[in-house]
């Protein structure tokens, strides 16, 4: 067994002082969080909850999975979307590991409505996390290489590497970088700058809106 696994098999042997209900909401993220990750203009990041929602990100971590129908949820994005199985290219990968990931934080202790309630809803809307919630996999978000094959610039290949902030128990801060020197790097390069040039576009169409 995995180490996130057989820890998970222990946790139930602890002594837990009062199982307190969790939030049924997201929790707000911190503004010196939010300002630090706005200061990373190459990179990729973005906040997730303990229900894989992402309640922010930064600039270019919004660019990376924008355009879809669950952008903002990354549990739903892989397993609702229509467009998952493009977006991903390691498809089958990327789902066993997200279905573990939610399975870790559903262990965690904490009786919240909103995970059970999201456990839920993809059982009945999609076979592939039924069968996949099934085989208790368990396995925290930590780091990984993924594959995208973005609707803007092409293929990317991508490392993340996944922080707890200790500040918000239950968030992570998702960190993608690509290999200096790589065609990934000019990708992210590019949807950087096209980022940045819809945003000023967008800044004096207001402006010439309110002339």
């Amino acid at each position: 067994m995995e180490e996130d696994a057989v820890d998970h098999l222990h946790r139930p042997a602890r002594p837990v002082a009062g199982r307190a209900q969790g939030p049924s909401r997201p929790r707000p993220v911190s503004p010196a969080l939010l300002r630090m990750m706005e200061g990373w203009h190459r990179t990729p990041a973005v906040v997730l909850d303990h229900c894989l929602t992402v309640p922010a990100h930064n600039v270019l971590g919004g660019a990376l999975f924008a355009g879809h129908a669950h952008s903002g949820d990354l549990l739903r994005l892989v397993f609702l979307d229509p467009d998952a199985r493009e977006f991903y290219s390691d498809g089958e990968p990327v789902a066993v590991n997200t279905v573990a990931a939610l399975r870790a934080a559903a262990g965690t202790g904490h009786e919240d409505p909103r995970l059970f309630a999201t456990v839920g809803e993809l059982s009945l809307r999609s076979e592939e996390f039924r069968r996949l919630w099934a085989r208790h996999d368990i396995r925290r978000k930590s780091r990984e290489s993924k594959r995208f094959r973005h609707p803007l610039v092409g293929e990317l290949a991508l490392d993340y590497e996944s922080l707890t902030v200790n500040s918000a128990p239950g968030q992570q801060l998702v960190v993608y970088q690509a290999v200096p020197g790589s065609t990934s790097e000019q990708a992210l390069s590019r949807l950087g700058s096209l980022t940045a040039n819809a945003a000023h576009s967008d800044e004096a169409a207001d402006k010439g809106a309110h002339a």
